[in-house]
């Protein structure tokens, strides 16, 4: 058997920008950070000369082209596998569509359980390439490089995505005092909703291919700041980096009439009057989770409990994608 495990993840500015419909024009930039919830995928063989897959469905074929589950279907075949006498099976800390990247750490969690079984080394960065690859390539989804890398890279991670496709990276430089105090007063809080990401990033995809100018000038100061993101956290100014969250949150929300609703926009607003600086809604938008950063961690823990929203406690994952078990 075979476990291995890929985080989620939070954005920290410059969000969107990870779009081929965006960065091969202007070139994108953003921060994220790798969470300590995961993606977890098993793989075993069997006595049986079928291929089982076990996530929200239960599928059994005779061959991995034969798959309704696309992602898994096209790694299988990416790797040249048929699947005959094996078992996968996905499990997560946190539910698909929640915004926290979940399709981008099944996807490099699943490609390193493979690869192992083939005895294949792969760098993070092949991983996450392969996992765009099936994604963007294969399977047509209007989503970003943002996930893949992330959850196979860990850590918080300054991301630069170039016109020819390549993608540059490097840990932030932040100081230990810095990263506990962003650990501890960054909370987030489940809205209840989840959504399919496809369809938000759909929107801002196509507008970008039309060179919309009010979606492109919104993309241009979202990577503006990344930028002043990345720069905030490695000087170690959290409460200027609670301030640009606000102001991203702003303008993101000018990108799709689907990015939020009125009990989303209820809830921010309680937030911020009761000890939020500043914050956003993670992922694509539309539902997910809401994050803030709070000195004033319990006052704002009192209020949202209040609205009836649950808190997920998180620390950081320095490790990426990897395998946790094998034998």
């Amino acid at each position: 058997m075979i476990i291995t495990r890929s985080p989620l993840r939070i954005s920290l500015g410059g969000g969107g920008t990870d779009l081929p419909s965006y960065y091969r024009e202007h070139g994108g930039f953003l921060v994220a950070g790798a969470l300590d919830k995961y993606v977890y995928l098993t793989l075993h063989r069997t006595f049986v000369p079928d291929l089982i897959v076990k996530y929200s469905k239960l599928e059994r074929v005779a061959h991995a082209s034969q798959l309704e589950h696309p992602i898994v279907r096209e790694a299988f075949a990416l790797l040249g596998l048929d699947g005959r006498s094996l078992e996968l099976t996905s499990m997560a800390d946190i539910p698909g569509g929640t915004g926290l990247g979940s399709s981008g750490s099944f996807t490099t969690a699943l490609l390193k359980v493979l690869h192992t079984a083939k005895k294949n080394l792969i760098s993070p960065a092949e991983l996450a390439e392969e996992a765009c690859h099936i994604e963007i390539d294969k399977l047509g989804e209007p989503v970003g490089k943002q996930d893949q890398y992330i959850a196979a890279v860990g850590g918080i991670t300054a991301f630069t995505f170039h016109r020819d496709g390549r993608v540059e990276y490097r840990p932030c430089k932040i100081s230990e005092e810095s990263l506990f105090n962003l650990e501890d007063n960054l909370l987030l809080f489940f809205t209840g909703y989840s959504r399919s990401a496809s369809a938000i990033l759909k929107d801002q995809n196509d507008k970008s291919k039309e060179n919309n100018p009010v979606m492109l000038d919104n993309l241009h100061f979202t990577k503006e700041l990344g930028y002043r993101s990345l720069e905030s956290l490695e000087n170690g100014n959290l409460e200027e980096f609670a301030r640009l969250m606000d102001v991203h949150w702003q303008r993101k929300k000018a990108r799709s009439s689907g990015m939020t609703n009125d009990r989303i926009n209820e809830w921010y607003n309680h937030a911020m009057a009761n000890g939020a600086l500043g914050g956003k809604l993670i992922g694509a938008g539309g539902g997910g989770f809401l994050m803030f950063y709070a000195p004033e961690k319990t006052r704002l823990r009192h209020a949202m409990r209040e609205k009836g929203l649950p808190e997920v406690r998180f620390r950081f994952d320095f490790e990426g994608t990897k395998v946790v078990a094998q034998n």
